[in-house]
């Protein structure tokens, strides 16, 4: 399906029933990532899965911000009038998640988050410095947004009034203190760090990211 919110045209797909969760990819993603996890889901959840602006079957755009990206989402909920919202987002999914619920404090019921990070510097250095070289060779917009935001500052985070769960991997791109102080910050958070996990590799076409986001909502698998 498309919708048009923001100036934007997006694009998304539904399956399942009962109240909304709206699942978000990260950076050159699509919601394909998330068809496994979806098949569980859905048993519980009506699921939107969104390409954001940029990717997969949603418009291109030659430049990219988080915080244009969060408005995307917010629209979206407005358009399709969702209540009792769930909120799920991996990566850039993540901080659009962060950045949406600190602007929209009553919007969303609940929000898991995975691989999140506050600044551009909350990651790994060798990542950053093989976006850096790639980006100097033939620049992407993509590895620009990721070089020169997010910035989600202590406040942002102390406003989220949402009860979050807070997910990383032990091996995560994602700086460990990053995802520590997300989690001591949003006033309702959880954190769960998952031993021998890397960024991906429990949420890209897998179940176990399900499992978290029933487990967290109260919900058998």
């Amino acid at each position: 399906m498309n919708i048009t919110v923001n100036d934007m045209n997006l694009y998304y797909e539904v399956t399942g029933s009962g109240d909304p969760l709206i699942m978000v990819h990260g950076n050159g993603e699509d919601h394909k990532i998330f068809d496994k996890a979806a098949e569980v889901l859905s048993k519980h959840f009506t699921c939107y899965l969104l390409d954001s602006r940029g990717h997969g079957q949603s418009r291109q755009v030659n430049e990219y911000h988080y915080e244009d990206m969060a408005e995307d989402v917010y629209q979206f909920t407005q358009a399709l009038h969702l209540e009792n919202i769930t909120y799920y987002g991996f990566s850039d999914g993540g901080i659009i998640g962060l950045i949406l619920a600190s602007r929209h404090p009553k919007l969303l019921d609940k929000m898991i988050i995975s691989g999140a990070n506050t600044r551009p510097d909350a990651v790994k250095k060798w990542i950053t410095t093989v976006f850096k070289i790639v980006n100097r060779i033939h620049r992407k917009p993509l590895f620009e947004l990721m070089l020169t935001e997010p910035h989600i500052t202590k406040k942002q985070l102390q406003s989220i009034e949402t009860p979050t769960l807070v997910l990383a991997g032990s091996k995560d791109l994602v700086l460990e203190e990053d995802t520590r102080f997300i989690a001591a910050t949003i006033p309702n958070a959880t954190l769960k760090i998952l031993e021998g996990e890397n960024h991906a590799n429990y949420i890209v076409h897998k179940t176990k990211v399900a499992d978290l986001i029933l487990e967290y909502c109260g919900k058998k698998c």
